[in-house]
């Protein structure tokens, strides 16, 4: 059986609810970079769709 990484909300290193710091866990980046990536995913898609794919993320991704 391999050891599978999993994806978690991170809740020491969060400014919302840890969905970017997870984010950065999971593939090993600053959280600080992802959040950047995540605002310019915001600001190219529309304020509308990067909150509601945020609110789902922050539903669905198990805290830690």
């Amino acid at each position: 059986m391999t050891n599978a990484r999993r994806f978690y909300r991170n809740k020491k290193n969060r400014v919302i609810a840890g969905v970017c710091s997870g984010l950065a866990g999971y593939f090993n980046l600053d959280p600080v970079l992802v959040r950047l990536l995540w605002v310019l995913v915001v600001l190219l898609t529309g304020l509308a769709p990067g909150v509601i794919m945020y609110l789902i993320a922050w539903a669905v991704v198990p805290e830690k």
